[in-house]
């Protein structure tokens, strides 16, 4: 299974948001973070880049 580390970026600050990340739902500038145990956290931005051969996704803080 793929799990994703989702890191928050606002200028050349990065901040980790959520570790084992299962599901990204993206509506306008919300984004849902659900993890594998069911956990959930919503966050504003948008996505810079996916990357699941390092199991990283990068989102740009608004």
């Amino acid at each position: 299974m793929c799990e994703l580390n989702v890191v928050m970026l606002r200028g050349e600050e990065r901040e980790k948001i959520m570790e084992s990340v299962a599901r990204i739902v993206v509506e306008g500038d919300s984004i849902e973070l659900t993890g594998i145990l069911g956990d959930r956290k919503t966050v504003s931005g948008s996505i810079k880049e996916i990357n699941f051969s390092t199991g990283l996704a990068l989102i740009l803080g608004v």
